[in-house]
Order: C-alpha cells, then structure tokens, then sequence
C-alpha cells in the first residue's frame, strides 16, 4: 500500500483532526507544501530570456483576482480551450478548469441553464429563433479564489491552500483524493483528475502570473470579456473594471468573498 491509499483510508476512518495530530511530522506544515507546489506544476519559474538580474516575485506585493463583463461573453469558448491546453485538463468534455454556461430566459419567466463546452456547439444556437425567448447570455465561470475558501477548511491534509498573493491552489503532492473539497466548494468548481485521482481546479495560471503573464483564458479572448489584474494596484485595469461598473460576486451569502467579479449580471446567475 502506498502512501496516498494509506492516507486515504485514514481520513474514511477518523476524524480530520486526528488524522492532523497523528501525520504531522511526516507531512509537514502546509506553508512546506506551498514550496513544494510552487516547485513543480503550479510555478513555473523565470520566464525564458528573463533577465539574470530582475527582481525576484514577492507574493506580498500582490493580490489577485479575475473581472468578467458578461455582456462581452459571445461563448466562443477559446478560454476553455486554451484553459485545458496550457494546464493539461482532461480532455473529456466534463472536466473543466473554466467552463462557459448559456441562459435562456423566457417570457413566461422560465430559465434554462446549459453548460455549451458540455453539450456541444450545437447548444448554443437551439433557441436562436424561439419568439418566446426574451433574453440569452454567456456566463464563464471558474474558482472563485475565496478570501476564505471553504475547500481549504475541509482538506484534511492541507493540500489545498491560500496563497499570500490571493491564489487558492492544490499541492498534487499532498492531496489524496478525498473529494472534501470537491464537495465543499459551492461554485462546482473542482473535479477529480483520472489521471492522478487529485483534485484540481483552475488556478489562474498561476505559473504565468508570477513570471508577470497573464492567465491564459484572459490572453486569448477575442472580446476581452476577462480582466485579469492585482487588487493592490491602483493602475490594475481589474481596479479600474470594479471601479466603472457596478460589480457582483456569486453567492455573496455564503461570505466565501469570492475575488471573481461579474459586471451586467443578470439576477438569474447564481
């Protein structure tokens, strides 16, 4: 038996807080883990051609988050695809870092939700002519990157952490696959790879944004429906964005204070 199944068994069978206490030294803490990730997949490190004597990234001097105008959105799903190519998602059509969904309101006051990236280009043009559809709209969603995650609550090994910088991410190294998180995140946001039964999710590209890059479903959207930028920047156009529109968060009830952004939201989004 592996480390991982053996991990696994013991969370099935005792309490989060004991299983803590009892692997503690072999795990260590998750700041150790952090380093770790930061290492391997989630870091990425100098960018190539950098120079020898720039500036080292100081996670301290930043905060980030995401803005969306739906209004923008046409669900061209580039970022989807982009999304899965720089990250190595899955490729099966129900695994998603980010993910785009399609709302039909009627006039009789009915609501359709369809996820287009699930069920195909073809979903997003069947009620096109409907006479009885009053309105349809694009709305991409991903990790919200709580200021208080409740993945991070439940993982009972510390594999899911905050960062200093804003980001929540997963140490592949420490998870086990327990699915807490998974279950715990109220945006639907995480999957369990098939590959390495890990949980994962999107993590705003967080190698590229320490080499000063932007994610790459904000690079290629033809639209610029996302903004990407740092909260603590006042010439951040992600500022500017919460600044110029009246902004909304989803779930605003559960105080997860999500730092995605939603500008022309409609009130059927949640």
């Amino acid at each position: 038996m592996n480390k991982r199944e053996f991990l696994k068994g013991a969370v099935l069978f005792f309490p989060a807080g004991g299983v803590l206490s009892a692997l503690a030294a072999g795990l260590g803490s998750p700041e150790a883990g952090a380093k770790e990730a930061e290492t391997t997949k989630e870091s990425g490190g100098a960018p190539a051609g950098a120079k020898p004597d720039a500036k080292p990234y100081d996670p301290a001097s930043h905060y980030y988050g995401m803005g969306i105008e739906v209004d923008k959105c046409i669900g061209c799903s580039r970022c989807v695809e982009a999304c899965k190519a720089e990250n190595d998602v899955p490729r099966e059509p129900y695994f998603f870092r980010t993910w785009i969904e399609r709302y039909v309101i009627k006039k009789d006051g009915d609501v359709t939700v369809d996820s287009i990236n699930v069920k195909g280009k073809g979903a997003k043009d069947r009620v096109q002519d409907d006479p009885d559809v009053l309105r349809t709209f694009f709305v991409p969603k991903l990790c919200n990157h709580c200021a208080h995650p409740p993945c991070v609550q439940v993982c009972p090994v510390g594999a899911t952490f905050a960062t200093t910088d804003g980001v929540v991410l997963i140490d592949g190294k420490r998870c086990i696959g327990c699915r807490y998180c998974i279950q715990a995140c109220p945006y639907g946001a995480r999957y369990l790879d098939p590959r390495t039964k890990t949980a994962d999710k999107c993590s705003f590209c967080y190698h590229r944004v320490r080499r000063g890059l932007l994610p790459a479903c904000v690079e290629v959207c033809p639209t610029q429906a996302r903004i990407f930028g740092d909260l603590r920047s006042k010439a951040s156009r992600l500022v500017r964005f919460a600044r110029m529109n009246k902004i909304h968060v989803l779930k605003p009830a559960l105080n997860t204070e999500p730092k995605v952004y939603y500008a022309q939201l409609d009130g059927e989004v949640r």
